[in-house]
């Protein structure tokens, strides 16, 4: 398992130690109950008995808290390992790391993605007994995410990174060279990720097979510190309060309409259209849209009805710019029971692509973002870590909770077949550019691609039935030659085979 801070171990390490007494304590109350059971109930004795499911429902939830600490929590210290020859990849963007300032850059670029994991001791969610969403929530957690990482693109600075990235010093990862191009085990070389002002005297090698370390800056600083205002804003919008636009509590409600309830599985097709909802309910977020592709296609026109304010009937909507963003969304399934390895070329062509913003999958109950690889291995943040809820409502909140420090990487073999495909469009012309390139990556030697675009419109499932965008219903047009795929679902986690 990975590492977090040894500040979040401790933190963990305490946790336990309430929670275990928490445990002994409900063991205590419940023979208590089963021999207050047998004696006539007092008014008093009755009244207590009326809110003791409550007590016990709060138990428990401590109780499946403190489970999923062992079962997810980083208390064992170990590093992730990459090669030095090998490229890594995050969200369109390559880092080769045989150099200090690369590490380095991969380093920003990793840590200021938005982290959002369980969390405990929020409000209580509405219908249930629930203050935490740990050991059902994680695929809710990767929604946001995916998200979060929309909206940074959309409202930051482009290549924007976290100004006080360098305050998570602890950097777990290692980097190796590995013995040969075609083996995957290496033998360590110099952690260029070590704390900065380390006193540990660093190995001298020839400087043909390590750079210097350099004084690398980025000139972007100053432009990335004046955008912190945003920032705190947008991690505000993903608070566990009610009232945040794309809290737990908000997504959970809008969820109810497909019949998912707190303490639910929710799997990435049901997030995708909850997701979709959201956003176009908050008044927080200005000219941007959703759109969530049905049957593994994307309907041009569809997205241009969505985005093109010009056909807008809203005089002050003409008025404003002509064209929304717009937030692509593309539930496929990538196999059967597992993941064909005829797609892993694919995954890693869209993942080298500057228009995605991510990929929310996992393993099966276990949901993971994916926002990168280096080889035959995904990276991706993980939200199974139980935190304490931070009061975003609070000036000048902590966001270290919010990023990680501590890549994660993971085989494609174990990547569950079922999953969510995120893309970002910032104008018309980058939505042009989004379809052709996408098309290219799509690109391989199997009959069916993961998904399609095509001209025309797709019919209108709404919410409910687990699909797109506007009302009213229109016939898909498909180009000459192309099949459509069937319309029938089951259920939000069924696709098309592939």
């Amino acid at each position: 398992m990975n590492s977090i801070s040894p500040s979040a171990a401790q933190y963990t390490g305490g946790v336990m130690q309430d929670e275990l007494v928490d445990s002994r304590r409900q063991q205590h109350m419940e023979r208590q109950s089963s021999f207050a059971l047998r004696p006539p109930q007092t008014p008093d004795a009755s009244r207590e008995a009326t809110g003791e499911p409550d007590e016990v429902d709060k138990l428990k939830a401590k109780l499946m808290s403190a489970w999923n600490n062992v079962k997810y929590g980083w208390t064992v210290k170990s590093k992730t390992s990459f090669n030095k020859i090998s490229p890594v990849t995050v969200l369109g963007h390559s880092y080769l790391l045989n150099s200090e300032d690369e590490v380095e850059r991969f380093h920003l670029a990793f840590v200021s993605r938005v982290w959002l994991t369980y969390r405990k001791e929020f409000p209580q969610l509405e219908g249930s007994t629930l203050t935490t969403d740990c050991g059902w929530g994680c695929m809710l957690r990767s929604g946001q995410m995916l998200l979060a990482q929309g909206l940074l693109v959309h409202l930051m600075p482009r290549d924007w990174t976290w100004p006080d990235a360098q305050q998570l010093t602890d950097v777990d990862f290692e980097v190796f060279r590995p013995r040969s191009p075609a083996r995957a085990v290496g033998v360590p070389i110099l952690s260029f990720g070590s704390p900065r002002g380390s006193n540990t005297p660093e190995r001298s090698l020839p400087s043909d097979n390590v750079p210097r370390r350099s004084q690398w800056t980025r000139p972007e600083c100053a432009r990335d510190r004046q955008a912190e205002p945003i920032h705190h804003r947008l991690v505000t919008w993903f608070g566990d309060q009610p009232p945040a636009p794309f809290g737990v509590h908000q997504l959970v409600e809008i969820g109810k309409s497909s019949g998912k309830k707190a303490g639910d599985w929710y799997g990435p097709s049901i997030v995708a259209h909850i997701l979709r909802k959201a956003v176009a309910t908050a008044s927080v977020v200005h000219n941007l849209a959703v759109y969530v592709a049905q049957d593994c296609t994307v309907y041009k026109e569809d997205v241009v009805r969505l985005c093109d304010l010009s056909l807008s009937e809203t005089p002050a909507e003409r008025s404003s710019q002509a064209w929304k963003s717009v937030i692509i969304l593309v539930p496929v399934r990538l196999g059967g029971e597992a993941l064909n390895p005829s797609y892993v070329e694919c995954v890693k062509n869209i993942l080298k692509l500057e228009c995605c913003i991510g990929i929310i999958g996992g393993k099966p109950k276990h949901s993971l973002f994916f926002i990168g690889f280096q080889d035959e291995q995904l990276l991706y943040l993980d939200p199974h870590y139980c935190q304490p809820v931070v009061d975003v409502t609070q000036d000048n909140f902590s966001l270290e909770s919010f990023h990680c420090s501590s890549p994660k990487k993971m085989p494609f073999s174990r990547m569950d077949p079922s999953c969510t495909i995120g893309f970002y469009a910032k104008n018309k012309k980058d939505f042009e550019s989004l379809c052709s390139t996408v098309s290219e990556a799509l690109s391989s030697k199997e009959k069916y691609p993961i998904f399609t675009f095509v001209d025309g419109q797709g019919q209108d499932y709404g919410l409910e039935c687990h699909s797109s965008n506007h009302s009213g219903s229109a016939a898909h047009i498909l180009p000459s030659g192309k099949l459509g795929r069937s319309n029938n679902r089951r259920n939000s986690d069924e696709f098309v085979f592939l």
